[in-house]
């Protein structure tokens, strides 16, 4: 009895000091919080009415990022194309606003918005940019990132995969695996 009291008390005061730590509740501003409560109820209403039979259906419906597009919540640390321009933070809450539903449906949203979104903001010309990003941003293109290889993981130094400079395009060529949104995607970046 002595033991599980011990523990309970120690799982409070962990907790405690967690919140104090992050201190999120004293820190979060007007704008967060908007953000958050309208994903929550976007959470609430149309992610966790649907997860089971996704995942019992094996169901990846590409609506799911039209709507999360129109929430304007991809890319939000990018500024300008119509994302948000906000901090890290505010992408961490909106993440961890998602994983409380589901894991599936939050790296949905970071593959969108971190490893398809950002290399094109940072890396893509012009060009590049104002084709894709208002487009990924709003949920009418899907991206995906492949860097996982049957034969090596994720170990960039053991990558098989090539591409060749041919003049006026690039010829790829490799195989890629576990690609999170890869059989729905429109834009790859590998």
């Amino acid at each position: 009895m002595l033991v599980q009291i011990f523990k309970f008390l120690f799982l409070i005061i962990y907790i405690r000091n967690m919140i104090n730590i992050l201190k999120l509740n004293n820190s979060i501003t007007a704008t967060q919080t908007i953000i958050i409560d309208s994903l929550r109820k976007f959470c609430q209403q149309n992610l966790k009415t649907r997860v089971i039979n996704d995942y019992k259906n094996e169901i990846v419906d590409k609506s799911i990022f039209k709507q999360m597009g129109d929430l304007g919540i991809f890319g939000p640390t990018i500024h300008g194309y119509g994302c948000l321009g906000e901090s890290y933070k505010t992408y961490g809450l909106i993440a961890k606003e998602i994983e409380s539903i589901d894991s599936g449906y939050r790296s949905m949203f970071s593959v969108q918005s971190s490893l398809v979104m950002n290399p094109i903001y940072y890396y893509g010309s012009d060009y590049i940019k104002d084709k894709y990003l208002p487009n990924l941003n709003k949920g009418n293109y899907i991206g995906c990132f492949g860097l996982t290889e049957p034969n090596h993981g994720s170990d960039i130094s053991m990558m098989q995969t090539k591409a060749i400079d041919d003049k006026d395009c690039f010829i790829l060529n490799g195989t890629k695996t576990w690609i999170s949104n890869s059989p729905i995607a429109d834009v790859f970046i590998v």
